[in-house]
């Protein structure tokens, strides 16, 4: 028997022993879910410690650098002002201080209100000594000042108001810094109601935000995907990152996110976000911080603003320039609205305050940055504090700034020149007619405005140009030719050789307003490569005329013909002393051929205006610590610069360029007898004053009270002519800001200029210039060094005869 053996390949079967595939493929699946997940966990940690070290080294330092602040001159207050103890106490509230009695009491001082007065608590921080005082009020006026004694005070000065703080100069941004406690709880919840209203209940993180978003990035739909961020995402991206709308972005947003919440309370991240949020900008300066925008909105303090207010600055946080109010108030009451209808969702408010809130108006404070803050100014107060401290970081030191603003001066200032530039612009729109028509462009003039008080040299407003946030070049301090305001420190010169005892040459009597000098054609330096021919404004030429008269027309051959008289050199000299630092020996210095700044030029017109006394103009003040220590006290500079009688004769003579038409008119005896600045009288202006007005490719005008000194220059930046006069252009602006200014009680004493020992001041006819008496029929007024003033009358006859004599021609007048 034959076996067949029939050999089969036994099945082999693959698997680990006890699993089976399902089990293997679950098994791979959890191995690559660990595998990606240790991935994923170590590529997390790694940016998270990334971001640890970048937050870490970001923390090392304050949030917020200090800011160093520039504080106004402090407000003086008087017997007699108009002022109530109610807006004492609330400019005492803007300067820092607290009500008395309070268990946290502000270091900068208090206060205690009454009904008809107001007591005083200077702090340790103050700008003032600790020493208490109490202003009585009566019927809207101060009636008494007394000491913690009971003494009377005849006057007392309060704290200095904040005017700003210095600028982040790399980013142009400005910030007062908040702390949570100084911040309304009306402004918090509003933020909360439509920017994170779980904000104090998550961790940092909205996550159904977050699914919705990233749903909506997936698909495309960045229309309708929303912003998901939270306060504190806000915050990590405002410090940390630029948005890039990338899902790699917001990764990274809640990695710094988990950090800022882990280091900080909620209060603290509250805070750093009012403290850092964008809120629009103003004119060339970022506004960042509630604490800023509530100043540079509605002109308070945060703590001042009201329900509907704190609406209006949560609802712009979305878009700051969208729902700029300046510009879209409809836009931006509606967004404020939105945001007080979610204050009612949350609870935070009732629908009747809503309501309330919703009616309100905007309240925004009314002028520009160039007001309220004086940008110039406050960038020639950094260059000085440079000049003076070295370069330190004031910011970095908190330093406080005290200054000698006057901040209802500087709004009044920027007003004026607001209010008259688009009256210049029209003028130089008719002279470039034809260019406009063809839509070439042309120039248009800036502009500077510099006021002092005239004893004491305080730069009290400065404006340097049209626009801060356009140009921040400052035109207060620019050097351009002087003009014709120039020619007082001629007249000046004579005036000084009559003092000695010195006669002009040519002449038989000592220098008076009534000298005949000769306004016609003559030519200095012929023959050489200095000839020089001037000539008059307008091409016309007068012959002999007193000085008086030269000056008040401005005429220039007349002074040119005076300077040589006492000697360019001599002339150049006093303009040195006064401040022109330029002036040189030449026939065209005498009509103002070399440059000055607007501000040199009021520092120059202080020796008129100040008995003969220069001072320096000045700004600076004090510069103290946070806590109120010193570090430096800053005092003017003067000098005795001519002679008391020589500085009044001058001005007296400045006094007839504002006169304007007599009875008669102003044409006397062939003459035109009214003053090149005779056209702020008609604008208005009627105080006691004396000015000067300036022509040469810019205009000029420069003026003074007994209490208020001030210069205006309109020019060309390329330096082209204006060709408008300084009548029409500078003095314009200059009546518009001396008729408010002198509302102000500190300059409403406009008193007339008062003659010192040695001076008289006598009435002339306008023909003889002899003495007037009844005979006269036009006539002025003259001051005249003691000794010079003319002795004779004028010899015009009265006209005795009775009517019918004039009517039929009979008899001779006199009989």
């Amino acid at each position: 028997m034959t076996l067949k053996v029939r050999l089969q390949q036994p099945k082999m079967k693959l698997s680990w022993p006890g699993l089976s595939w399902s089990s293997w493929l679950v098994r791979g699946v959890i191995a690559a879910v660990l595998l990606v997940g240790i991935v994923g966990l170590s590529v997390f940690t790694f940016y998270y410690n990334k971001y640890a070290r970048i937050v870490d080294d970001r923390l090392k330092q304050p949030l917020f650098a200090n800011t160093a602040k520039i504080y106004a001159a402090p407000r003086e207050i008087r017997p007699g002002q108009k002022i109530t103890a109610q807006l004492i106490a609330t400019e005492l509230r803007a300067a820092g201080y607290t009500v008395d009695g309070l268990s946290h009491p502000s270091q900068m001082g208090t206060f205690t209100e009454a009904s008809s007065s107001i007591t005083v608590h200077p702090g340790p921080e103050s700008y003032h000594a600790p020493d208490a005082a109490t202003i009585h009020t009566r019927q809207g006026r101060v009636d008494s000042i007394t000491d913690e004694r009971g003494q009377s005070l005849s006057s007392y000065e309060l704290e200095p108001l904040l005017i700003t703080g210095l600028s982040d100069d790399a980013n142009r941004t400005k910030r007062r810094l908040l702390t949570y406690d100084a911040i309304p709880p009306n402004l918090v919840q509003a933020v909360l109601a439509i920017e994170d209203r779980k904000f104090f209940e998550h961790g940092g993180v909205n996550y159904f935000s977050m699914i919705s978003w990233g749903w909506h990035d997936v698909i495309g739909d960045r229309k309708h995907r929303g912003g998901a961020s939270t306060l504190t995402m806000q915050l990590a991206k405002l410090l940390f990152l630029a948005d890039t709308g990338t899902i790699k972005y917001k990764v990274t947003q809640i990695l710094i996110t988990f950090h800022l919440e882990h280091r900080f309370t909620k209060k603290q991240i509250f805070e750093a976000y009012a403290n850092q949020i964008n809120l629009g900008q103003r004119g060339s300066f970022s506004i960042d911080g509630f604490g800023e925008a509530a100043e540079a909105y509605f002109g308070k303090d945060v703590q001042q603003l009201d329900l509907a207010e704190c609406a209006m600055l949560a609802g712009i946080i979305q878009r700051p320039n969208y729902f700029n109010p300046f510009r879209h108030p409809e836009r931006t009451i509606e967004r404020r609205n939105v945001v007080i209808d979610s204050m009612v969702e949350t609870g935070a408010i009732d629908k009747d305050q809503a309501e309330r809130a919703k009616d309100e108006p905007l309240h925004l404070t009314p002028g520009s940055v160039d007001a309220s803050e004086a940008p110039y100014f406050v960038d020639l107060v950094r260059d000085q504090l440079v000049q003076k401290l070295g370069d330190r970081d004031f910011n970095r030191e908190g330093l406080h700034i005290y200054t000698s603003l006057d901040p209802e001066l500087q709004r009044i200032a920027t007003d004026a020149v607001n209010s008259i530039i688009p009256q210049i612009d029209a003028q130089v729109d008719k002279q470039h007619a034809r260019q406009k028509k063809l839509g070439e462009s042309y120039v248009y003039p800036q502009v500077a405005l510099v006021a002092l008080n005239p004893h004491t040299g305080q730069v009290l407003a400065l404006v340097g140009g049209r626009d801060y946030g356009k140009s921040q070049v400052d035109h207060a301090v620019a050097h351009r030719p002087t003009g014709s305001i120039f020619k007082p420190f001629v007249y000046a010169s004579a005036f000084q050789t009559a003092v000695e005892g010195t006669m002009l040459p040519g002449q038989n009597a000592l220098f008076s307003p009534v000298t005949m000098l000769n306004d016609q054609q003559a030519t200095y330096g012929e023959g050489t490569q200095y000839e020089y021919t001037p000539r008059n404004y307008q091409g016309e030429f007068y012959g002999e005329m007193t000085a008086r008269l030269a000056l008040m027309r401005s005429d220039n051959n007349a002074t040119i013909g005076l300077a040589s008289m006492v000697g360019f050199d001599r002339v150049a000299s006093l303009a040195r002393d006064a401040g022109i630092k330029s002036a040189m020996g030449t026939p065209s210095m005498a009509i103002g051929s070399y440059d000055a700044t607007p501000l040199d030029m009021a520092g120059a017109y202080t020796v008129f205006s100040n008995g003969g006394v220069h001072i320096d103009p000045w700004m600076l003040a004090s510069v103290r610590t946070p806590t109120g220590d010193v570090i430096t006290d800053y005092t003017p500079t003067t000098r005795q610069v001519l002679d008391p009688r020589v500085a009044f004769l001058t001005t007296y003579m400045m006094e007839a360029v504002l006169q304007g038409n007599g009875p008669a008119g102003c044409k006397v005896g062939g003459l035109d007898y009214c003053g090149t600045g005779a056209g702020v009288r008609n604008m208005g202006f009627t105080a006691p004053a004396a000015g000067k007005t300036g022509t040469s490719h810019d205009a000029w005008f420069a003026g003074f009270t007994s209490s208020l000194l001030c210069v205006v220059w309109v020019g060309n930046d390329d330096y082209t002519d204006i060709k408008v006069e300084g009548a029409h252009a500078a003095a314009p602006i200059w009546a518009a800001f001396m008729k408010q200014a002198i509302q102000l009680s500190q300059y409403s004493d406009t008193n007339e200029f008062t003659p010192p020992d040695g001076v008289q001041i006598v009435t002339l006819d306008k023909v003889s210039n002899l003495l007037s008496d009844d005979a006269c029929p036009e006539s002025y007024e003259a001051a005249f060094l003691m000794g010079t003033a003319p002795t004779d009358t004028c010899d015009h006859p009265a006209d005795h005869r009775n009517i019918l004599q004039k009517i039929f021609g009979l008899g001779k007048p006199g009989n």
